[in-house]
């Protein structure tokens, strides 16, 4: 199914549209006037209405963004998943709830993730623990924080209603940073969360791999199971965005001045030519790719006050922050400190 029905349909990454919906809700209920939301997002409001409508992952997380600017609410993804009906998301919910073991309904949420949102990939692993990572496909990982935050909130929810029992991951790792998640956090995922880490994933004791599911259903996971395996079949093979795979690569990588051409060629299996290459058929060199993550990610740290304008230089790759003022000069003729007067 295409996301838009116009000429770019399947030129990028969709999502089933669950989180933007639950988003609009919440914004109509406060009162906030969601129209020039809708506008800058390229978000219709056929497309809110119509629960079979597709979005762009990217214009889901772009919504979610500015609903949660509007609201002032930095927690919007994961509060969204704290009350959010759990059948509202479709299929995905049904075949992991009608598999007879933990193990099954897991290892289907993660084969089948794509068919919800193709922006996303889950992984299951079976080493001892269970750990279930998230990898972003097609779109910068670094724009987001609430999209990622629902889906590792709605994750453990699911393994709590499928259980019947009040389970909590062993840890719990996200990407972005954040200083102070609050006691929120903790209730649902436990007391080993970390930010800024080097995968989004959450890791759960070996135990739960066998335990039974309270709505398992064999019958109707059988046929669930037939009709994703055929959707599979038939879905249009996606090509990525190469200069996503290389923004993901260099996030991590960036605190720590490691974000070169090799550095990233070596992670992604490539040659450093053919890096640039594929790079160039995009538009882009490498340097325009770290310049513009770069700036990105200034405007968001800048936009958080628990973190110093020297912590900033740090996480961005500068040794100085002269050399991060400097940069700010150059992309806004402002300085980090005038930035973020501006963003309060």
């Amino acid at each position: 199914m295409s996301d838009r029905g116009d000429a770019h349909a399947g030129a990028h990454p969709t999502a089933s549209g669950a989180l933007t919906r639950l988003a609009y809700a919440q914004a109509k209920a406060a009162g906030v006037d969601v129209v020039p939301i809708l506008k800058k997002t390229h978000v219709t409001l056929l497309q809110i209405e119509d629960p079979g409508a597709r979005l762009r992952v990217r214009d889901q997380i772009n919504f979610l963004n500015l609903v949660a600017s509007e609201l002032q609410d930095d927690f919007l993804g994961f509060r969204l998943a704290l009350k959010a009906d759990l059948r509202e998301i479709g299929w995905l919910y049904y075949v992991s709830a009608s598999s007879e073991t933990m193990s099954e309904a897991l290892q289907r949420a993660a084969r089948y993730s794509s068919m919800v949102n193709e922006g996303i990939s889950l992984h299951y692993a079976d080493k001892g623990d269970v750990v279930i990572t998230v990898r972003y496909v097609g779109v910068g990982r670094h724009v987001d924080r609430h999209q990622i935050e629902f889906i590792g909130a709605v994750l453990v929810r699911m393994c709590r209603q499928l259980t019947g029992l009040r389970l909590l991951p062993a840890r719990v790792q996200f990407i972005h940073r954040r200083e102070r998640p609050g006691p929120e956090f903790a209730e649902l995922f436990g007391n080993d969360v970390e930010f800024g880490a080097a995968v989004d994933g959450a890791t759960f004791a070996a135990a739960i791999r066998n335990m039974p599911t309270v709505s398992g259903d064999p019958y109707l996971n059988k046929l669930l199971v037939a009709c994703f395996e055929e959707a599979l079949l038939l879905k249009p093979v996606y090509k990525e965005s190469f200069r996503a795979s290389v923004e993901n690569a260099m996030v991590p990588l960036l605190p720590h001045g490691r974000a070169r051409a090799g550095e990233i060629s070596r992670r992604l299996g490539t040659s450093q030519r053919t890096l640039a290459r594929r790079l160039s058929l995009e538009g882009v060199t490498f340097s325009d790719v770290l310049e513009g993550l770069r700036s990105g990610l200034a405007k968001r740290y800048l936009a958080d006050k628990n973190l110093s304008i020297s912590e900033i230089a740090w996480l961005l790759g500068y040794r100085e922050v002269s050399a991060f003022t400097h940069a700010c000069r150059r992309w806004t003729g402002q300085t980090p400190r005038d930035i973020r007067s501006r963003i309060a």
